[in-house]
């Protein structure tokens, strides 16, 4: 799923957007309409048509999922979701009392997904009032969410490695592009014994190790704010932690990274050695010396013994 620190980086996304948005008016000129973007508990409000309605929508809104309309459409059959009048078709409870807290009396919810089938959010369509939906502006508005996802694919293509469909340096070179607000810290991995995975197993089993080794620390990710991952290319990472903590926490996490990429059973002599970097908040970093000084941090973990890991 695309988290919205990515579609921020997506180049002209603001005026594709917008433009989306200009041509759904055209349909229904009358209703407020908005596009929205998920992750796995949150919805978030990215561009609305009109911020002059009655409804109690705005950009950057972030929604619990489990309590949005949208998070009942089926986005595995990519049809629409139609109440075309919310005091009658949607039984009394907390949904509801949303809904009418909100001012939202009718609403259309389109699936936006991109090709892999990866959700991305919705086209929203709502009003004030009751309204009718009928097939012909439905069907329109489906088309206008097809082309806007062969643009997200587009954009998904620029900044994902095609292997692991982690980020890759490209997308790592647009967030440094921004100078930190809370400042940061770069692991840089390099995998101890690939090569002879590589020369002992084949290419297709490298392969499949490193989809492996891209899961296990997406995994890892998911379980600290705004952490990312990225290949680098070969079987190179980097894990980006939004923030600088101090240099036991930081030693903690590494530990773990370690530890979590050390079990392969007997097949694989595979190992796991780091490079640490901290950068601080307000600091206009240099993504080339960064990563030049962690790759000399990964160095000294190398000749160190493998397995293990450095600071700069």
């Amino acid at each position: 799923m695309a988290t919205l620190q990515e579609v921020e980086r997506y180049r002209n996304f603001d005026e594709l957007a917008q433009d989306v948005l200009d041509l759904a008016k055209e349909i229904l000129p009358e209703q407020l309409i908005y596009l929205t973007s998920f992750n796995d508990t949150q919805q978030i409000i990215l561009k609305l048509s009109n911020d002059d309605s009655g409804i109690l929508v705005r950009e950057g809104m972030v929604i619990n999922l489990d309590e949005t309309l949208c998070n009942r459409i089926d986005f595995d059959k990519q049809q629409p979701l139609i109440y075309e009048n919310v005091q009658k078709e949607i039984a009394a409870g907390e949904m509801k009392t949303a809904l009418e807290g909100a001012n939202i009396n009718s609403y259309l919810g389109l699936p936006i997904s991109h090709i892999n089938g990866d959700r991305f959010g919705t086209l929203c369509v709502v009003h004030e009032e009751a309204s009718r939906y009928d097939q012909k502006s439905i069907d329109l508005l489906q088309r206008i969410v097809r082309m806007f996802t062969y643009y997200l694919e587009l954009e998904r293509c620029a900044y994902r490695d095609s292997l692991t469909d982690l980020y890759n340096r490209h997308y790592l070179s647009r967030f440094f592009e921004t100078p930190s607000k809370t400042g940061g810290t770069i692991f840089f991995l390099d995998l101890d014994g690939f090569k002879q995975v590589n020369d002992v197993h084949g290419h297709d089993t490298g392969d499949l190790v490193l989809k492996e080794v891209a899961a296990r620390l997406q995994n890892y990710a998911k379980d600290h704010h705004d952490a990312f991952v990225v290949r680098l290319g070969g079987d190179e990472f980097i894990i980006h932690f939004a923030c600088s903590a101090d240099q036991k926490a930081i030693s903690l996490q590494a530990e773990q990274v370690l530890a979590g990429l050390s079990s392969w059973g007997s097949e694989y002599h595979l190992s796991t050695s780091i490079g640490i970097v901290v950068y601080p908040a307000g600091h206009a970093a240099d993504l080339n010396a960064l990563l030049k000084n962690a790759d000399a941090a990964l160095y000294r973990a190398k000749t160190a013994g493998k397995n293990t890991y450095r600071f700069h």
